[in-house]
């Protein structure tokens, strides 16, 4: 088979297979709506009852596109810490930086900071200072002088997560109204999704995409040796920094309304990886659509399993991600690089 057709033949198989999780995920939820009264939904082709419409545009419709979105951000994130530190086992939970945007986003919440500004919203904006700070952090404990040995990023990312975690445990005592609430966000959660919560991040979202998008291409020649990419004229340090804000970036926005999801930067990526090869401009959209699969998956999953109780994601995500980290830390093989 022709390898274009191939690449073209996975991201169609990809695109279907989201597709029918988001309707799947419309039929799913603690009220029954009849699959006949979805589909006249979703074609506009006949009137359904007013509760109906409500729950399928006003809850269930907006939760399903900001899943995706998250999961699609956290997958692109990952994605790109992989490439930069050259290492599978990266991923922005793992590293500190969802430990980061939280702190942000809570300092924001006691603070009462909510200023909207040709709209982008503040909320976002301190998480994603929280992110780039705790980036470089992590980035300059890590480092050995020209260095960055990966244990020792990894370690200094957990350091740094428990010190954020922490921080983030008493600012939520300090704020006590709403406690059950933030508990969930904290542990990740898409409960009370909104349509204005797509609103708030989705400019930051397509920013940080966009930059990536940009220099995936000078990703790939960092890949081949930072002294040789230094040869062909890329700016490795330079493209190292934009690509790891641009990432913090998009986790930053996810977190700020999904809270502290994790694994998902750090399964999806290198299962896309295994199925397309280590391409970073074919890699990125397989990534970005098996993430937002991954989390309409888990998220449909967190909804039902315990209903009428709603589990927050963080736990599913974290019952597959958590295993398939032992497994990487665990595998003798040789480096996929």
């Amino acid at each position: 088979m022709d390898k274009k057709y191939r690449i073209s033949l996975i991201y169609l198989i990809t695109i279907l297979i989201v597709l029918a999780l988001g309707i799947i995920s419309l039929l799913l939820g603690s009220s029954y709506i009849p699959a006949a009264d979805v589909f006249a939904f979703l074609s506009g082709t006949q009137e359904i009852s007013r509760t109906s419409a409500i729950i399928l545009a006003e809850i269930r419709l907006p939760r399903i596109i900001l899943s995706f979105i998250v999961g699609a951000g956290l997958a692109a994130a990952g994605t790109v810490f992989q490439g930069v530190i050259r290492n599978p086992m990266v991923d922005p939970y793992i590293i500190g930086i969802s430990a980061g945007a939280g702190t942000g986003v809570m300092l924001a919440l006691l603070l009462g900071i909510e200023i909207v500004f040709w709209n982008f919203s503040a909320v976002p904006a301190f998480a994603f200072l929280g992110a780039l700070l705790t980036v470089f952090l992590v980035y300059n404990l890590a480092k050995v002088g020209n260095k960055l040995p990966v244990l020792t990023f990894l370690l200094a990312g957990v350091a740094v997560s428990f010190i954020l975690n922490s921080v983030m445990s008493f600012l939520m005592v300090i704020r006590t109204e709403n406690l059950q609430q933030i508990v969930y966000w904290l542990m990740g959660s898409l409960a009370g999704s909104d349509w204005a919560a797509i609103k708030m991040i989705l400019p930051y979202f397509i920013i940080g995409m966009v930059v990536i998008i940009y220099y995936l291409k000078d990703l790939n020649i960092i890949l081949l040796g930072e002294e040789s990419a230094g040869h062909l004229g890329v700016n490795v340090e330079k493209v190292k920094i934009i690509l790891l804000g641009a990432a913090s970036l998009i986790t930053a926005s996810v977190v700020s309304v999904s809270g502290s999801i994790g694994f998902i930067g750090l399964v999806v990526p290198h299962i896309a990886r295994m199925i397309i090869g280590p391409d970073h401009r074919k890699l990125m959209p397989l990534a970005v659509l098996l993430g937002g699969a991954f989390l309409l998956i888990t998220d449909s999953l967190a909804r039902t399993i315990m209903a009428p109780l709603e589990l927050p994601v963080g736990i599913i995500t974290a019952m597959v991600g958590g295993p398939y980290f032992i497994y990487l830390l665990r595998r003798k093989t040789k480096d996929i690089w």
